[in-house]
């Protein structure tokens, strides 16, 4: 098994003005970036490359938006990376950042 460069559990995805999960997870390995819903179903996935993620302008400091395949998820992870060693998503900052990296594209 590869290692995970990223992974949040605990994590609301929706789609437009529905919500698919309330505690879902994120998950970036091998390139590929997966949205899975809290029983481990995978939602949509897709090359790093093919993903741009971004901070809604229109959200609180919380959410991410993650464009795959052609749609629109809106990601609800965390304001603040959780304490060590205490359970919660990481920061929609370490997400995009994470993103970034995996594709090649930034820092």
């Amino acid at each position: 098994m590869a290692e995970l460069e990223f992974t949040a559990r605990g994590v609301r995805i929706g789609r437009r003005l529905r919500s698919l999960t309330r505690a879902g997870q994120v998950r970036i390995s091998n390139g590929r970036l997966e949205l899975l819903t809290s029983y481990g179903s995978e939602i949509d996935s897709a090359p790093v490359q093919a993903v741009r993620a971004s901070r809604p302008w229109f959200a609180p400091g919380g959410r991410a938006l993650a464009d795959l395949n052609g749609h629109r998820y809106l990601l609800t992870l965390s304001d603040h990376d959780p304490a060590p060693g205490e359970p919660g998503p990481p920061a929609a900052h370490r997400f995009i950042e994470a993103v970034r990296r995996a594709s090649g594209r930034g820092a």
